[in-house]
């Protein structure tokens, strides 16, 4: 696992319709029955600092300190099962990509007392989309998996944005990518 932390295969295409999606190449986050979200976190803890502008607003988002278990070991995460979770622990790769591309910006006001500093000007949501490899029985990749996202942004009372998480990850049911 060590040595993924710098190396990613990740790319930002468009899909037929013009629309952008971010392209992850590799599975490094497998696991037949969970996923193992403590790597994740290690994983995610060597990005802290990090910082990404979105393309359609002009936001810079950054990767927090809370971020890695946020991400790993939010409600959320912790009901997810099968695909989607694997696909949550996978996008971890292409965070920084989704935001990038994210679009569709909502924001809504702080509620929760826990969070009248971290997210004291309140919270953002955009959407955003990945795709991920699906394998054949010869080893090789027979189509990716479109997966869009709702990507959660807290802005703090020091006026910068933080991703908090991704949030309602949902298979696109319309024609996977091919690999033509």
């Amino acid at each position: 696992m060590d040595n993924l932390n710098n190396k990613r295969n990740v790319a930002i295409i468009q899909d037929a319709e013009g629309n952008k999606i971010v392209l992850i190449n590799d599975i490094i986050f497998k696991g037949k029955r969970s996923i193992n979200w403590d790597e994740v976190e290690r994983y995610l803890r060597n990005h802290i600092g990090e910082f990404y502008t979105i393309a359609e607003t002009n936001d810079v988002v950054y990767f927090g300190n809370d971020l890695p278990d946020e991400y790993a070991h939010s409600n959320y995460t912790s009901a997810l099962k099968g695909g989607n979770a694997k696909a949550k622990a996978n996008a971890a790769q292409g965070l920084g990509e989704l935001l990038e591309i994210a679009f569709n910006r909502s924001f809504s006001p702080n509620k929760k007392d826990k969070h009248v500093l971290d997210a004291g000007n309140g919270w953002y949501r955009y959407e955003s989309r990945f795709a991920l490899p699906v394998y054949g029985d010869s080893g090789e990749v027979d189509r990716y998996n479109v997966f869009h996202v709702y990507m959660i942004i807290r802005h703090d009372q020091n006026g910068k944005k933080y991703l908090y998480d991704v949030i309602n990850i949902k298979k696109e049911t319309s024609t996977p990518l091919s690999c033509q």
